[in-house]
């Protein structure tokens, strides 16, 4: 045991006579005995490298390089996204990735190069082989990005997965960002992070690593360009970061390095080179679109553990409405269950639940339920019962049911590796549909069984399909809660086909977002939190995932009124926008904190309804482009050092600035501009970017600030839709999109362009039309005249 295990350990002892206490003891020692008898013991190692090359094949695309002890094949698609593998590792079968592996490039070459080693060539990106097996990315101009040395293997005498270590060298000047959510990002510093999806059991901080939400996913922005790197693994790793640094006069730049270690499975690694719009798009391409949300998933969403009965939502949904407080969605925890049993409702506390969200319903407001995977473990249970008919649920290497504990208990846990489980699992959302549920919010899918001392997650021997190849926990461990949201998806759009599915999960790995999204977990309440909620969705935008949000005020402490409003400001420019507490860190409804904070969070909350047409439009492109609706300042200048070092402020789309205030008592704040011309968007004060500006942040509101020739759509107060236009500089031009809303099912709706530009003194916008670009057919208000 290590000092934590001796924590959690006292923890449980002391708390035997509570409901899970002495289970968690027993649970965590037959985790131990499982583990113990059915994974493989590691016999002596004995360490491996490639060797040199002794001979090629070429095939579309790249080849296959053949070296004394691995072999090496690289392919580079149509889409410029560079593939290799080593030891046969192939691009599938991959969790990752979506629908079929891509095409091979037919133009790209494999050819030889200097000192006995071998390249491949292609319009987007150059792959360079050493003879001893390294491998340069270049760009098409010879630009080298970055360097992976020979990759090293520790196989065991006693069998089973070869352990391996690859290093990465990347420029001295290349910043980090990526790897899931992570909340001391987004610039990941010097260190080690964890590839391992894990509970922190309880409110966490900027120092708590790993989270819920893990991917091997790096995007390294750099002078000489940008690039992403996925190595498609799914076992626990860890990666090693150290930033380089120039020489400061002394002629000598120190590389910055990634290291990456994996306790097993492929080595095998996609790279896509380009502006971070390109690598965005062709990895979506990759690992699938983002399913866009319901428009209503789209405004103010209030949750929390504890509402404890139907009256108690009707009161705040009646507060809501009563001080004009927009609200669109609420989300009841597993308190509305019976006994904490996902799938079951507590019909001495709710007796109408569907009659309940009928009303609700009619009024504008959607009810979200939550569902955990684990299932009591309890016959005359009908979940239980179902599971078992099927063999739903894993065992041992023994082949014996394997237990957990968590809310309900004793617990089994479905193997939604299985494709029949998930069909199982998918048909059991018609309960919650009828009950009355427009939306649904996975929890506790890392997966988690709490202990008293090793993980809180299954015993990694735990045995899964893994889609038919058969496998254990250490390989399905980070997918599980990825294929929990597929079996609820894939269920809800046969059970609903004229309805987008509305679902996000608080963990999963690379292609969620093919799913829906995520939110930040149960995050501390203070102000280091605050920072966390913008490291965790900035974070996760680059990795793919667009959809998220943080918990408004954090999961567990008591927010002081400033605290909770900055909070509140963040969380109106955030995908999703949802207020949450934990059980005893009391109510969060934005009148529980005086009535300063109540006027200005009506504020932000109207000015959430006023960009909804906006926040649509960056659905659908996120979906249709990759592109996230969260950016980093350096989005369009990845060039600028200046902006990849600014963590504090983001791009909302192409059109806004975003920058909330992440320290207590700050009514102003310095801003770092990209280039190009900045408007306030209350005061109308002109900005000149790039550069450091001080703007005012009181406490009514956070700045915002809009690109000059930025034209972006927004509500009217009748509903309609307006065009927003701010004047570009002096013979400069702009321009915008719009995706209108055209419901909650399936249509395509056609994006419209936007062009503005100063003709005769006066700023016109204009779009394109059949016959060229004409009048759009929307009011235009122009602004920063």
């Amino acid at each position: 045991m290590d000092g934590r295990d001796l924590v959690r350990l006292a923890k449980a002892v002391s708390s035997v006579g509570s409901a899970h206490g002495l289970r968690s003891v027993r649970a965590s020692w037959r985790h131990r005995r499982a583990d113990s008898a059915g994974l493989p013991r590691r016999g002596v190692e004995r360490a491996r490298v490639p060797g040199s090359v002794v001979g090629v094949t070429p095939e579309p695309g790249g080849g296959l390089v053949r070296f004394t002890r691995s072999r090496l094949r690289i392919v580079v698609t149509v889409s410029g996204a560079l593939f290799w593998g080593w030891d046969g590792a192939e691009p599938e079968p991959s969790y990752a990735l979506a629908g079929l592996c891509p095409e091979a490039d037919p133009r790209a070459v494999l050819e030889p190069d200097k000192d006995g080693g071998w390249r491949v060539v292609s319009e987007r990106v150059t792959a360079v082989v050493s003879r001893h097996g390294a491998l340069e990315v270049r760009t098409p101009g010879g630009v080298l990005l970055r360097r992976d040395l020979p990759p090293r293997w520790w196989e065991s005498e006693g069998g089973g997965e070869a352990r391996w270590a690859q290093r990465t060298e990347v420029s001295a000047d290349a910043r980090f960002f990526g790897l899931g959510g992570r909340a001391s990002g987004p610039r990941l510093r010097d260190g080690t992070y964890r590839l391992w999806n894990t509970d922190p059991g309880g409110s966490f901080g900027r120092q708590d690593d790993p989270l819920s939400l893990t991917m091997p996913v790096q995007v390294v922005v750099a002078d000489a360009g940008t690039h992403l790197a996925f190595h498609d693994n799914t076992w626990d790793g860890t990666v090693s970061l150290r930033e380089g640094h120039e020489g400061a006069g002394s002629g000598h730049d120190y590389v910055g390095t990634s290291e990456l270690r994996m306790e097993g499975g492929p080595l095998r690694c996609w790279v896509v080179v380009g502006s971070p719009a390109r690598v965005l798009h062709v990895w979506s391409q990759l690992t699938g679109a983002p399913a866009v949300p319901p428009g209503w998933a789209l405004g103010h969403q209030h949750a929390r553990w504890g509402f404890g009965s139907e009256q108690e939502v009707r009161r705040v949904v009646a507060g809501y409405r009563e001080r004009d407080l927009p609200l669109e969605a609420v989300h009841l925890d597993s308190d509305h269950f019976t006994a904490r049993q996902a799938f079951t409702v507590d019909r001495e506390r709710f007796p109408s639940l569907p009659r309940l969200a009928e009303q609700l319903r009619g009024e504008g407001v959607r009810l979200v339920s939550i569902v955990d995977p684990a299932v009591k473990a309890q016959s005359g249970n009908a979940l239980y019962d179902s599971g078992q008919a099927i063999d739903a649920f894993v065992r041992d290497a023994a082949g014996r049911p394997v237990r957990g504990v968590v809310w309900p208990g004793e617990s089994m846990y479905p193997d939604f590796t299985a494709e029949r489980v998930r069909k199982w699992w998918g048909g059991l959302y018609e309960e919650r549909l009828e009950q009355g549920f427009s939306g649904f919010w996975h929890d506790m899918n890392e997966p988690v069984s709490f202990a008293a001392f090793g993980e809180p997650t299954l015993p990694r021997s735990t045995r899964h399909a893994v889609e038919g190849r058969g496998g254990d926990h250490r390989e399905a461990h980070n997918v599980y809660a990825l294929c929990m949201a597929r079996a609820g998806y894939e269920g809800l759009r046969e059970l609903q086909p004229q309805e987008r599915p509305f679902l996000f999960s608080r963990s999963g790995w690379v292609g969620l977002q093919r799913y829906g999204g995520t939110w930040s977990g149960d995050v501390a309440t203070g102000w280091a939190g605050l920072r966390s909620s913008l490291s965790l969705v900035m974070g996760l935008g680059l990795c793919g995932v667009p959809y998220s949000g943080p918990d408004v005020g954090g999961s567990d402490g008591k927010p002081s009124p400033e605290l909770f409003l900055r909070w509140f400001q963040l969380g109106a420019h955030m995908p999703l926008f949802r207020t949450h507490s934990a059980l005893r860190a009391g109510r969060r409804e934005p009148w529980m904190f005086g009535e300063e904070v109540l006027t200005y969070a009506r504020v932000a909350l109207q000015e959430r309804r006023r960009l909804f047409p906006y926040f649509m439009t960056l659905a659908h492109l996120a979906r249709r482009t990759g592109a996230p609706y969260v950016r980093p300042l350096w989005w369009g200048a990845p060039e600028d050092r200046a902006l990849r070092d600014c963590e504090d402020a983001f791009l909302l789309g192409d059109c806004l600035l975003v920058a909330p205030v992440l320290e207590q008592g700050a009514v102003r704040r310095r801003v770092q501009l990209p280039a190009g011309r900045w408007y306030d968007t209350v005061t109308g004060e002109v900005f000149e970017g790039p550069g450091q500006v001080t703007v005012d942040a009181p406490l009514s509101r956070i700045p915002v600030l809009a690109r000059g020739g930025a034209v972006f759509p927004v509500r009217d107060p009748g509903g309609g839709v307006v065009l927003e236009a701010w004047a570009p500089a002096p013979s400069r031009t702009g321009g915008g999109y719009l995706v209108r809303d055209v419901g909650d099912g399936w249509e395509e709706p056609e994006i419209e362009r936007f062009r503005v530009r100063w003709a005769k003194g006066r700023v016109v916008v204009e779009t394109d039309g059949e016959d060229g670009e004409v009048e759009p057919r929307y009011p235009v208000r122009v602004r920063g005249l």
